[in-house]
């Protein structure tokens, strides 16, 4: 029977070969999110500040192109989406508020949804300026209600050039501020 001797290796050589496990393994993983950016996902650059203090003007954020196809946009969702007018593309980034078959209104600055505040402190269903929110809007099977975080700046939902955005305007979901780096992170 033959066999055969196995060398032990010093605490040095398995920190280096742990070290070079772990290298590739991080490789590994960025090539895959690369890869699965490349057939999904886009990069939107922010423009304006329509979205502060979540977006600053000239952020760089991933969009992932593909979530939607899985589940349907969620109440908070930030997306883009377009809006044609005179033979012209406008993209807009925006939080997600008012969700299919939900009635919206913006009564004395609270945004009501089916004729209630969700969270009366929470900035998000705060805004000053109601537009044509100010009377309820009834969204249909499709369409969702927008509004910037920045509401005394924005163009969303409240404002007949955007009004109400149905599904197949949306482009995806921002997921990932990448630029600046010093403010990486999920986008929320």
């Amino acid at each position: 029977m033959r066999g055969y001797q196995r060398e032990e290796l010093s605490g040095v050589q398995r920190g280096l070969r742990s070290g070079i496990n772990w290298i590739v393994d991080i490789l590994m993983v960025l090539i895959l999110a690369v890869l699965a950016f490349q057939f999904y996902g886009d990069k939107v650059t922010m423009v304006g500040s329509s979205m502060k203090p979540v977006l600053e003007s000239n952020d760089v954020v991933l969009l992932d192109e593909l979530c939607y196809t899985f589940y349907k946009p969620k109440r908070c969702d930030v997306v883009s989406f377009v809006v044609e007018s005179k033979n012209r593309e406008t993209h807009y980034i925006k939080r997600i508020i008012g969700l299919p078959g939900e009635t919206v209104q913006i009564v004395e600055g609270l945004v009501m949804i089916n004729g209630t505040c969700p969270d009366a402190k929470d900035p998000l269903y705060q805004a000053s300026i109601p537009g044509d929110a100010s009377e309820p809007i009834k969204l249909g099977e499709n369409e969702y209600f927008v509004l910037g975080d920045n509401r005394t700046s924005s163009e969303d939902s409240r404002f007949p050039n955007v009004g109400k955005v149905s599904f197949e305007q949306i482009e995806g979901r921002l997921w990932l501020l990448i630029n600046p780096f010093v403010r990486m992170g999920l986008v929320r």
